[in-house]
């Protein structure tokens, strides 16, 4: 089995050094193409606007100056065009990618560019407590649960245009209670905090922050998991069409069809 490992904390991340870790585990037959530099919160942005360049860091191992839908798209295009992967690992990424973060982190985007060109894809990720915010954040429960998690699902037949996300909670591995597979949850927008001040020039700037999350996480979710401290496992797919709402649609335009 061929792997493709990528993530978007970029080429030299603590976490991505963990899923080669877990690759390993699986096949020694292990690619890295990344970012160069971190690109989280990239969401499934492409670059269309300058050229991409490729540094060869070692055999099979290559960091594009991108974003991590760059990275996989230059892999299976050009990179690995002759020697297309089996199976995409993106992550051990630094932080949650739970509820709503999936439709901004760069992280599951990899594994969603995987899954639309057909290749199976799961995204991984290491909770951490506020207080591990800076380099301290511990891997420990995803480098132990990782192989775990990841050898059921290898066998397994996925439906078409789906991929799974993966979240390790903020325990020791010995303290981790197993793992549960969960749907998506939602939590509360009024989380988002602006923070603003002045440069040294009296020019206003602003950072995005996150203030206390208000969960409200409804019974089998991926924050309920993780707060339980469960490996949170939750199939994902990438047709985004509202099924209920076609038929109030249809009858709205009727006049129009």
């Amino acid at each position: 089995m061929r792997i493709l490992v990528t993530n978007d904390d970029g080429y030299h991340a603590p976490g991505l050094a963990v899923m080669e870790e877990i690759a390993a585990t699986l096949s020694d037959d292990v690619w890295v193409v990344a970012p160069a530099e971190e690109q989280s919160g990239a969401g499934h942005s492409l670059t269309l606007t300058r050229p991409l360049r490729i540094r060869r860091h070692g055999e099979r191992r290559f960091a594009v100056s991108g974003t991590p839908t760059d990275a996989v798209m230059m892999a299976l295009a050009k990179i690995m065009k002759d020697t297309p992967p089996d199976l995409i690992l993106s992550g051990v990424n630094r932080g949650a990618n739970l509820a709503e973060d999936v439709t901004y982190s760069g992280t599951v985007s990899a594994a969603m560019e995987g899954a639309l060109a057909g290749v199976r894809s799961i995204a991984l990720s290491q909770v951490y407590a506020r207080q591990g915010m800076g380099d301290n954040v511990a891997f420990d429960a995803a480098r132990h649960w990782g192989p775990r998690v990841l050898a059921p699902l290898i066998d397994l037949e996925w439906a078409p245009r789906t991929l799974v996300n993966v979240n390790f909670p903020a325990l020791p591995a010995e303290q981790v209670q197993g793992v549960r597979v969960v749907t998506q949850g939602l939590r509360d927008y009024g989380r988002l905090q602006i923070v603003s001040n002045r440069d040294p020039r009296g020019f206003e700037y602003h950072w995005f922050g996150l203030g206390p999350t208000i969960e409200t996480p409804a019974h089998s979710t991926d924050l309920e998991a993780i707060q339980d401290g469960f490996v949170a496992v939750t199939p994902l797919h990438l047709d985004l069409t509202h099924g209920p709402s076609l038929a109030m649609l249809e009858k709205a335009f009727a006049g129009e069809v």
